[in-house]
């Protein structure tokens, strides 16, 4: 026997066009699309099918909705995801509904990035990289500490304020100092969390301190995704 799994998502349903359209935008084909008796729709992308129905009292905002697709070309996945978001939205949504977020490689060794539709759902694109999926243990050094679970709060648990006051704590230190790229991928996710949060004042300080972070050569290879990040949220 062959059983498929069909993730069954929620939409508002005055947003069923739009949700429709922000997949389309990622190169999904509406393959069924109806407004009555009940809004409902159907996109899929090669293997991926995702469905979508209405509920008229539906908050995007507070959903907690979502499903995970495993790839073996997550970066290229990103990479499609972002250009097609630009060629329809003229920029890539890095906060708010819709969004996409950054590539990053988890504690659990999975590399992987987030998009959240603009009902509110949250799909997890991942590609394992390592043969052990249980949580690594969090580092005992203080920044890399920090950097390990403020992580996992902000793009496993998606609790940003738990986030930020891990970080928050670490750059108070004043009898410690984190390296120049723990300092710098602290700084851009932390400015991250506050553009999320809807703080752009606090977002622009941090994202131009993080700027201002000096980094040698093999540093900066060590921060691509970062700096990459950086460049986003700045832009």
């Amino acid at each position: 026997m062959t059983e498929t799994t069909i993730p069954m998502l929620p939409c508002r349903t005055s947003l069923i066009e739009t949700t429709v359209d922000f997949y389309t935008a990622l190169g999904f084909a509406t393959t069924y699309l109806q407004k009555s008796p009940y809004a409902y729709a159907v996109v899929e992308r090669g293997a991926v099918e995702l469905r979508l129905y209405g509920m008229k009292e539906y908050d995007p905002a507070s959903s907690h909705s979502g499903c995970y697709v495993l790839t073996d070309d997550v970066d290229g996945l990103h990479a499609a995801f972002r250009a097609g978001l630009k060629e329809a939205y003229g920029r890539v949504p890095a906060r708010g509904l819709p969004h996409i977020g950054p590539l990053k490689d988890m504690s659990y060794g999975v590399r992987q990035f987030l998009m959240t539709d603009p009902t509110g759902n949250t799909i997890r694109i991942g590609q394992p990289i390592s043969e052990d999926q249980n949580h690594r243990p969090a580092p005992k050094e203080t920044f890399a500490r920090a950097l390990h679970m403020a992580d996992l709060f902000a793009d496993s648990k998606q609790d940003l304020p738990g986030a930020a006051k891990i970080i928050d704590r670490v750059l108070g230190l004043t009898d410690e100092h984190p390296a120049p790229v723990q300092k710098l991928r602290l700084l851009v996710l932390r400015g991250d969390i506050a553009q999320r949060m809807g703080d752009a004042e606090k977002a622009g300080v941090l994202l131009e301190e993080a700027a201002a972070v000096r980094l040698g050569p093999e540093e900066s290879e060590a921060a691509a995704d970062t700096l990459a990040r950086l460049a986003e949220l700045r832009g």
